[in-house]
């Protein structure tokens, strides 16, 4: 009986030569030969597919945002896509691109998996970690396809068939109103969504919280909650995002006043810094006194600093961002860690199609996915860009494809007709300053 190759049989013996990998693994009782058809396609595949490009695209798909997607394309032909977007930082992103292409282009697939590790120690931060984790999303597929297995099985077994979903309502919701949010969740839950997130505190900042400004801006955020609970009844699941907004004592104060919200998670109310650990640790008891979750985590990078997360419980839910963490590899690990220490794993994923796609393979293989975001209506591109594969929707969740070498595609005609504008950044960005 034969089993087929896997990249990670040398990953597994990264230590050793690839012949004395290959020879060890040969050696096995249940591997074919070395003359077998398996083993001739693995050669083919994974060793001899070597990255030939590497290109930046970007396109401009709503008012405030661009989705970034970086190709890789094999000595085969074959193009593959990642996603990158960090909205006002595309020139940088584009610029990191061609300044690492000169050290990948040349690689085999496996060779570049091994070196494609994201870590918080990284001279370019956050930028350079984004182009990390795209060019990984970009050799997983590669490595799918040349292999003939679906794009899961690449990191492992599948351990579900359908993700459950959660609508972020929030860019969808130009009247920033009770109204208008209630308006994009009544949208949202006519197609089936029963999962609901909204982002509701703007303008604000933790040094305007103690301001009248601050907390008028607390109290409208609080009424949009208040208001879509009772709009989507006692059964959905609500979330919201404070985006790193309050200080300690606001986040704890509003965590109160949203008691009749019965929120399903808290998530990021304040700065995910060290000097902030035992301030978080409070917030979360506090929201755990309440039947709340914390949730945070999406900007983290690297296996080390999700570690620092569990090893510190700081968090009952963690949302790895496929696009800034380190790729599908990295955030498998990720799951892994959170399910040994008790933790949720909630992808962070309110980006482009591409990156969708990744995060699904990871949910889809990971030893458990409390859910999966989607961005809701940000853009009608949105399921016109991503040509090559077609994502099944039933009843809020998304079926995982069963097909084997699929790969997501992006119209280019559609891309090159929305290049890039000037969009303005996170509000990671300003708090950070």
């Amino acid at each position: 009986m034969s089993r087929r190759l896997d990249h990670r049989d040398l990953l597994r013996m990264n230590n050793h030569s690839l012949a004395e990998c290959l020879q060890s693994i040969l050696a096995s009782k249940d591997c074919p030969s070395p003359h077998s058809k398996t083993v001739d396609t693995f050669y083919t595949s994974s060793i001899m597919s070597i990255i030939k490009k590497i290109e930046t695209h970007i396109f401009h798909a709503a008012p405030k945002t661009n989705w970034i997607f970086i190709s890789v394309t094999d000595s085969n032909g074959v193009q593959a896509w990642g996603e990158a977007s960090l909205n006002g930082w595309e020139p940088i992103l584009k610029s990191t691109v061609d300044y690492f292409a000169t050290d990948w282009i040349g690689l085999s697939l496996d060779q570049a998996q091994q070196q494609l590790h994201a870590s918080p120690r990284l001279p370019g931060g956050l930028v350079v970690n984004t182009v990390i984790s795209a060019v990984a999303q970009a050799v997983s597929t590669l490595q799918s396809a040349h292999q003939n297995i679906t794009a899961c099985q690449v990191l492992g077994k599948k351990n579900r068939s359908i993700v459950p979903l959660y609508a972020n309502i929030n860019r969808a919701t130009t009247l920033r109103t009770p109204e208008g949010f209630v308006q994009t969740a009544r949208r949202a839950k006519a197609l089936g969504f029963t999962r609901f997130k909204a982002a509701p505190f703007d303008g604000l900042m933790p040094h305007l919280c103690h301001t009248d400004e601050g907390k008028k801006r607390i109290a409208h955020g609080i009424d949009c909650m208040l208001a879509l609970r009772d709009a989507l009844g006692p059964d959905a699941l609500l979330m919201v995002d404070c985006h790193w907004r309050f200080d300690e004592s606001h986040a704890i104060a509003t965590l109160k006043n949203l008691q009749p919200a019965k929120l399903y998670w808290f998530e990021c109310p304040i700065g995910e810094t060290y000097a902030n650990w035992n301030a978080t640790r409070r917030i979360r008891s506090i929201a755990n006194d309440q039947g709340v979750l914390l949730a945070a985590a999406e900007s983290q990078m690297g296996i080390e600093s999700f570690q620092n997360v569990f090893d510190e419980k700081l968090l009952d839910v963690v949302m790895p961002d496929i696009k800034y963490c380190g790729g599908p590899w990295e955030m498998l690990q990720i799951a892994e860690r959170a399910q040994d220490s008790g933790v949720k794993f909630s992808p962070h994923n309110p980006s482009g199609p591409i990156c969708t796609w990744h995060s699904l393979q990871v949910s889809a293989v990971a030893p458990q996915c409390d859910m999966l975001e989607i961005q809701f209506e940000e853009s009608d591109d949105y399921d016109l860009l991503q040509t090559g594969t077609q994502l099944i929707f039933k009843e809020g969740a998304f079926l995982v494809p069963d097909a084997p070498a699929l790969m997501p595609k992006i119209d280019m005609q559609l891309l090159n007709s929305k290049p890039y504008q000037k969009v303005p950044p996170g509000v990671e960005t300003l708090l950070y300053r």
